[in-house]
């Protein structure tokens, strides 16, 4: 029998995102400037320094490959979950769709995954305002970044990156009409956001409110079951 194993030098040894070497960089400067004023004042940056690396790790995922499978696209905690109209930029229709929220603290890991196999078909960027996230008038209002792609299964899916009170920038890396891969990288957004993710019609969720979703990892939907929408309780 084949024996699998995983390098845990891998697991403790977390890459960092390559978007937030500049941030390091500039907090690591800031940091030497603050100890040749006042040493406390250094080991404060040093203390802020650390937290911008770990904000920035961007740790191996190992994606569920089965076709049919919706994975988060975020880290974070599944906020709301309900029918909501999509993006009107995205061009679906005025029909609510069933919406995963995934909200993202400043502790979360930020780097967005495709949730699955497809082909990109419209992205859009809306400016808006930087209300908390948390709250739902945040996809209307929020500066965001919608997406809609063609899956491999026929129907449509659509992600949405959503900036939050204290996110400035949203960083999406992919392009209309770009094949992608379930699990692939395409952007993060910078401080504390939220992603969510609109479902076809006849695909329930597979996680309740409160669970802990990991980006690349998590199923959230899945094209192909029958089952219902699924109910928790916290233990």
């Amino acid at each position: 029998m084949k024996v699998h194993e995983v390098s845990l030098l891998k697991v403790v040894m977390v890459p960092i995102n390559r978007a937030g070497w500049p941030f390091i960089a500039i907090f690591a400067a800031v940091t030497l400037v603050l100890f040749l004023i006042w040493q406390p004042l250094g080991w404060l940056g040093v203390i802020l320094t650390a937290w911008c690396t770990y904000f920035f790790r961007d740790p191996r995922r190992i994606t569920p490959t089965r076709e049919g499978l919706v994975i988060s696209p975020a880290d974070g905690i599944v906020q709301m979950i309900g029918r909501v109209p999509p993006p009107k930029e995205l061009d679906m229709g005025d029909e609510p769709l069933m919406r995963v929220s995934v909200f993202m603290n400043v502790f979360n890991v930020h780097v967005n995954r495709i949730p699955m196999d497809g082909e990109i078909t419209k992205i859009s960027y809306r400016p808006g305002k930087f209300v908390n996230a948390s709250l739902d008038k945040a996809s209307v209002d929020n500066e965001r970044m919608s997406i809609r792609m063609k899956t491999k299964e026929g129907p449509d899916l659509a992600f949405v990156q959503i900036a939050g009170l204290v996110a400035r920038r949203i960083k999406c890396d992919i392009v209309e009409g770009q094949p992608v891969s379930v699990g692939q990288r395409f952007g993060l957004i910078r401080f504390g956001s939220r992603v969510d993710i609109f479902l076809p019609d006849g695909v329930e969720p597979l996680v309740v409110c409160g669970q802990l979703t990991v980006a690349g990892e998590t199923v959230i939907a899945d094209f192909r079951s029958q089952e219902k929408q699924r109910e928790g309780v916290a233990q």
